[in-house]
C-alpha cells in the first residue's frame, strides 16, 4: 500500500470512529429518556407519538447511513487531501532520481511555510550542491592529474626520439641529466598523489610537539631552492606547541614555502615563514592575485590567472590542516603574492 492511501484509509476510518462516537452519545443519552407513552398538553392535538424503542431504532437507522456517508466523504476527499499533502514530497523523489540518473545540477527549492518537507528540501538541495562541486572537483583532478603524469612521459619520449634520430649528435650527459629532472617530476607527482590516498585512508596520531622546532629541521633544505632562484628567505619563529604529527607538519612546512619560493618574482622577491602561538604563516612576494582564484589553490592541479599551477602541494597542505583539526586561511596580498595561515590546536600542557 502506498503512503498515500495509507493516509486516505486513516483519514476515513478517523471520520467514520468519531462519527460513530458521536452516534453512540446521542443513542445513549436517548436511553435515558423514561420508557411510557408520551401525550400532548392538549388532548385534542394528540397523535401518533412514537415510543423510545422507535427513536432508538431511528438512531440506529440514520447513524449508519450517516457513517456511509462519512466513509465516502473520508475516501474521497481523503484522497484529494492526501495527494496535496505528499506533492512536496513527489517533487522531493523526482529530484531523487534526476540525481541518481547523474543530474546534479536540478534544485527543488521549495517555497511557502517552513515546514518538514520544506526542511528535508533544503537539506536534499545544499546535499546536492555538495555533490555537484565535489564532482567537478573530481572531474578536473582526474583530468589535470592525467595531464600532469602525461607530460613527463611524453617529454621523456620526445627527448629519446631525437636522440635516436641523430644519436651522432647529443650531449649525452645533459641528455642524461634532463632526463633525470622529467623523471623526478613524474615521481614527485606520484609521490604526492600517494601521500593524498594515504591521509584519506588511515588514522593520524597526535602528539604534543613544537612548530619552530619542526620549521628549523625543515628550513635548511629549503635554502638552496631560495637561494637557485633569487628569493630572500627569512623566518621569524617563536615557541607554539601543538597537537601535530611530525612527519606530516615537516610536509606541511616544506610544501608552503616551496610553494612560496617557486610563486614569486622572477627577482628580488622573498619568503618569510613565521611561527607564532597556534600559527604557522608563510608569505611570500609574487604576482597580484585573484581573490576568487584564490580560493581554489587548494585544489589539486589549481592555476592561477598566469597559467602558473599549483600542483598537489596545497592540496596536501589542506588536506594535513583537516587531519589536525585546523583551519587554512589563504589571502591575496595587495602588493602582490600570498599570505598563508595555518591554525593548529594548542597543546594542553596542563595535565602532561
Amino acid at each position: 500500500m502506498t503512503v498515500r492511501l495509507r493516509l486516505t484509509l486513516s483519514y476515513a476510518g478517523l471520520l467514520v470512529v468519531a462519527g460513530g462516537v458521536v452516534a453512540f452519545i446521542i443513542y445513549a443519552v436517548i436511553r435515558l429518556f423514561p420508557n411510557y407513552p408520551l401525550t400532548a398538553a392538549n388532548p385534542r392535538d394528540q397523535g401518533p407519538v412514537p415510543t423510545r424503542a422507535d427513536i432508538l431504532d431511528l438512531i440506529v437507522k440514520l447513524s449508519a447511513y450517516a457513517l456511509g456517508f462519512l466513509a465516502i466523504v473520508g475516501l474521497v476527499g481523503g484522497w484529494f487531501l492526501a495527494g496535496w499533502m505528499l506533492r512536496p514530497l513527489q517533487e522531493i523523489t523526482a529530484a531523487a532520481r534526476k540525481a541518481s540518473s547523474g543530474s546534479l545540477d536540478h534544485r527543488i527549492g521549495l517555497t511557502g511555510i517552513r515546514d518538514e518537507f520544506t526542511d528535508l528540501s533544503d537539506t536534499f538541495d545544499a546535499m546536492l550542491e555538495r555533490l555537484q562541486r565535489s564532482f567537478e572537483q573530481y572531474r578536473r583532478f582526474a583530468a589535470n592529474a592525467s595531464h600532469e603524469l602525461r607530460t613527463p612521459h611524453a617529454v621523456m619520449k620526445t627527448m629519446l626520439d631525437v636522440a635516436q634520430a641523430d644519436p651522432d649528435h647529443q650531449d649525452v650527459p645533459e641528455l642524461v641529466k634532463r632526463l633525470a629532472e622529467t623523471n623526478q617530476r613524474g615521481i614527485d607527482i606520484v609521490e604526492a598523489l600517494l601521500s593524498l590516498a594515504a591521509l584519506n585512508n588511515r588514522t593520524v596520531e597526535l602528539d604534543a610537539l613544537d612548530v619552530a622546532s619542526v620549521v628549523r629541521t625543515a628550513l635548511p633544505a629549503l635554502e638552496a631552492e631560495a637561494h637557485a632562484t633569487g628569493v630572500a628567505l627569512g623566518d621569524d619563529l617563536s615557541e607554539s606547541v601543538v597537537e601535530g604529527n611530525e612527519i606530516l607538519l615537516h610536509q606541511l612546512v616544506t610544501n608552503l614555502v616551496q610553494n612560496a619560493i617557486r610563486h614569486n618574482l622572477a627577482t628580488g622577491g622573498s619568503a618569510t615563514v613565521t611561527v607564532r602561538p597556534g600559527q604557522v604563516v608563510v608569505r611570500n612576494t609574487g604576482s597580484v592575485l585573484d581573490p576568487v582564484q584564490v580560493r581554489t589553490f587548494t585544489e589539486p592541479f589549481a592555476k592561477d590567472r598566469y597559467g602558473a599551477g599549483h600542483g598537489l602541494g596545497l592540496a596536501l597542505v589542506a588536506r594535513i590542516v583537516e587531519t589536525h583539526h585546523g583551519r587554512l586561511d589563504l589571502v591575496s596580498n595587495p602588493d602582490g603574492g600570498l599570505t598563508v595561515t595555518v591554525t593548529l590546536p594548542e597543546a594542553d600542557l596542563v595535565g602532561g
